[in-house]
């Protein structure tokens, strides 16, 4: 089954941003004239922003109220159809804040350009198996899997070779359900499977939707966030409903937070009245050294342990697996 942007029917519900202006802030969101960072008040109509959390995200401590109960082990598919976004480090540093927790997560990276392969230190140029030879000659996941300097954290690599795999899954047999079934093979290994799926709506991406039982999206904290958000949606609806009942969109972590900016706050606290619950507390800061990170082959926490980006991933980390239930 490959999306089409005619098989889509139906539509789904996002918040528009374009409404935005400063003179009418919602969410509680006070916006001065000032240039100063946003601050809050309490709103009888719409959940509390934390203002601690748009003043200083690296300090959120994880809620208290974990969301609807999981189990172990889970496997999120990280998607955004935007490019750009901090998909591929969320992808990284949740992944190493979940393994710093003593949790064994696999991040497995279905995007070509193979960024959070290199992330992690692993080269992907000339790689004899890599996640192309698991969809295209089933090659068994445990094969292809490397470990990485940061203990319980493993790695299954992307390489150039993927980036072909769009076109060559159009004729192949079961095509959507590759990745699921190389999952499976495995997946009692690990407490946690993170999908770091390619910026776009193709076969790669519906193959990690089908082997997902949860979605996980990061979104910018900027003018444009939820561009393209629609479309996502009503793709993870679509595979809902023709190749994975399980799925669902369970978390939505907003990044690149830049405190310094009114119109920030005013997306997180749209995002929050939209989405609710889905929506963790931890906020991730827009920060340089999370920037740095990758080009050193290192997750945040390892790179740059007290800076607040690795601080904020660690709270996410926490929140994140909070809702699982023993």
């Amino acid at each position: 089954m490959l999306v089409t942007r005619e098989e889509i029917g139906h539509s789904v519900d996002v918040p528009r941003l374009r409404h935005l202006t400063l003179a009418n802030p919602p969410f509680g969101v006070c916006v001065s004239d000032t240039g100063d960072p946003p601050t809050t008040t309490a709103s009888p109509s719409s959940p509390d922003v934390d203002q601690q959390a748009l003043a200083d995200p690296a300090a959120v401590q994880s809620s208290e109220e974990p969301l609807a109960g999981r189990s172990l082990p889970r496997i999120m598919a990280i998607a955004n159809q935007k490019g750009g976004v901090g998909k591929t480090t969320t992808t990284v540093n949740l992944g190493a804040s979940l393994a710093e927790l003593g949790l064994r997560t696999l991040l497995i990276d279905l995007d070509p350009q193979g960024n959070a392969s290199t992330g992690l230190g692993i080269e992907n140029r000339g790689l004899e198996l890599s996640m192309y030879h698991v969809l295209m000659h089933e090659e068994p996941l445990d094969n292809v899997v490397e470990p990485t300097d940061v203990k319980n954290l493993f790695v299954a690599p992307a390489s150039l070779d993927l980036a072909g795999a769009e076109i060559e899954l159009v004729p192949a047999f079961s095509r959507e359900q590759r990745l699921k079934r190389a999952i499976d093979a495995v997946i009692e290994d690990y407490d946690y499977v993170l999908i770091d799926c390619p910026p776009s709506l193709g076969l790669l991406t519906v193959n990690g939707l089908a082997a997902a039982s949860e979605v996980l999206v990061p979104i910018q904290c900027e003018y444009y966030a939820l561009e393209g958000l629609g479309q996502l949606l009503r793709n993870v609806d679509l595979v809902k409903r023709n190749l994975n009942p399980t799925l669902d969109l369970s978390t939505i972590l907003c990044v690149m937070f830049d405190a310094r900016t009114k119109l920030a706050g005013q997306v997180v606290g749209e995002v929050r009245e939209h989405f609710g619950d889905k929506v963790l507390r931890s906020i991730i800061p827009r920060s340089v050294r999370l920037s740095e990170a990758p080009s050193f082959g290192q997750p945040i926490n390892t790179f740059d342990p007290r800076s607040r980006g690795a601080i904020a991933y660690r709270d996410a980390a926490k929140e994140v697996h909070a809702s699982v239930t023993s």
